[in-house]
């Protein structure tokens, strides 16, 4: 941080080379967009297919299968976020930012092509795969784009805003591909062929491997190994250490999520401890901003693991509760995947719009106050549904497409709220020296989130599989929950802001 602050222009221009410019933006920034584009294509392309396969394959379709299906999807999606926190420090310290995004490529396409083997245990071993290669290349890649421009560059923002689309439309064509794929391509009954999902998916993950082997040519030495850093045998040892610890991550995803929510809560108190400990040794200052952030965390969990749901226990509401019949034509499961990418697409200039004319008239929302808007809609969401699920059903009990359609929507202004400014607000809150440790304290916490996302719909699910008394009950607890924190956060509000110490 105080480097960054003491950097002359001279000095940044020289650490940047000179691109050639696309659009205004260096040339790199496109070579990027597409990498993360396809890598995206392949994380969200078994989405949707995930929990269903696992009930079809593993559980012959049974409505008993559902809450082990969800369990699996939580931990998935935890150990995911919690592996971004050691991958950064692998990409700083190891093997460089290139090398790092290269490794966990390959190790993301191996396990994508794993899963296709239907064997619970294998499966389980191809998720832990995944979310090792995950680790490695998913918060470097976005590291990358930082490193195109000089930190007073005004065009930085504007350049994560375009990186961002790549995310988002990999995101929203992955399902409605890989559905028709298994749909209508390749299937060979009722069930669609979920191999050939996880299959596409994997093919994806190549081509954003092969994309960036090439590609990097052109970030001129930006995240490069450098020094010591740049031995290759390093690579190989890192390799080597990615084997022995997928094996780790099966054992985690193989004990259940509630046990690996009691790992999960040791590792985040510890870290806690540490970034208070090292708050209270900066000063007051440094020390109540430690705690705001750490009071933020807790709502974080709370969105994280009631916004979840959209892979889980939506995915059965979608499949079993939901009327997708459009005359004769029916709605895929899997297209609900992509409304959120749709939506944020959309939603996202009109909100940070919103933020620049509330910001013209000093009345701009402080964080915990858009946190607690995040919070508020994200249970609004789950009003509709109770209102869908206690009103609206109709006589073979099923719910109007409308209300999930635009419980996606409504979520997605939540996420608005809260997503885009918890990195940025780590950074301003985290004690100077453990910058990093807070971002994996905003990336335990949301891991800790997803986790519980599982085990909460695997109670909605129940024993036998979702019903609409189960659907309701489980959504109406998500909704005064969500409620009571969002309302709660406004209450605090000022108490929080205060802590903050100016910080915006």
């Amino acid at each position: 941080m105080s480097g960054a602050a003491t950097t002359t222009p001279a000095k940044e221009a020289a650490a940047i080379p000179e691109f050639k410019q696309i659009l205004g933006h260096p040339a790199p920034l496109w070579m990027l967009f597409m990498t993360e584009f396809w890598e995206r294509f392949a994380f969200y392309g078994i989405r949707w297919a995930l929990v269903l396969y696992i009930v079809a394959q593993f559980y012959d379709g049974s409505g008993a299968g559902q809450a082990d299906a969800n369990l699996t999807y939580g931990s998935y999606l935890a150990l995911v976020y919690a592996g971004a926190v050691f991958g950064g420090y692998v990409a700083d310290r190891v093997i460089g930012y290139q090398r790092s995004i290269l490794v966990g490529a390959i190790f993301m396409a191996a396990g994508l092509f794993a899963i296709t083997i239907p064997s619970p245990d294998i499966f389980k071993l191809g998720l832990a795969t995944i979310i090792v290669g995950n680790g490695m290349f998913k918060p470097n890649i976005s590291a990358m784009v930082g490193k195109l421009y000089g930190i007073h560059d005004t065009r930085r923002d504007s350049g994560f805003t375009i990186f961002y689309m790549g995310i988002n439309t990999g995101a929203f064509i992955a399902p409605i591909l890989t559905q028709v794929l298994a749909q209508h391509v390749f299937n060979t009954g009722n069930t669609p062929a979920y191999k050939i999902v996880f299959f596409a998916s994997g093919i994806g993950m190549l081509i954003s491997l092969v994309w960036f082997y090439f590609g990097r040519r052109g970030l001129k030495g930006i995240g490069a190994a450098t020094g010591p850093v740049a031995n290759p045998m390093r690579v190989v040892y890192v390799a080597i250490g990615a084997l022995v610890v997928i094996p780790i991550v099966f054992f985690l995803l193989k004990m259940g999520a509630e046990k690996l929510q009691g790992v999960l809560s040791v590792l985040f108190i510890i870290l806690a401890i540490m970034l208070i400990v090292e708050g209270i040794r900066e000063g007051k200052v440094a020390r109540d901003k430690t705690i705001a952030m750490m009071i933020i965390f807790f709502f974080n969990v709370m969105f994280w693991c009631f916004f979840e749901q959209a892979g889980s226990s939506f995915t059965f509401l979608a499949d079993n509760i939901v009327n997708r019949n459009f005359g004769g034509w029916e709605f895929p499961v899997a297209w609900f995947q992509s409304v959120n990418s749709i939506a944020i697409i959309t939603l996202a200039p009109v909100i940070a719009m919103i933020w620049v004319m509330l910001g013209r008239r000093n009345a701009n929302p402080s964080i915990p106050r858009k946190f607690g808007l995040g919070l508020v809609f994200n249970g609004l969401a789950f009003g509709l549904l109770m209102f869908a699920l206690s009103s609206l059903v109709d006589t073979n009990g099923k719910i109007p497409f409308w209300t999930l359609f635009m419980v996606y929507w409504i979520q997605s202004v939540g996420e608005l709220c809260l997503s885009p400014i918890g990195l940025s607000m780590v950074t301003k809150l985290a004690p100077t020296r453990l910058v990093g440790l807070g971002m994996g304290g905003w990336f335990l916490s949301t891991g800790i989130g997803n986790n519980l996302s599982g085990i909460f719909a695997s109670m909605v699910s129940g024993d036998k599989g979702m019903s609409v008394t189960s659907a309701l009950g489980g959504y109406t607890f998500g909704f005064w929950a969500l409620l009571g924190s969002g309302v709660l956060l406004f209450l605090i509000a000022p108490l929080i802001q205060k802590l903050m110490h100016g910080v915006k």
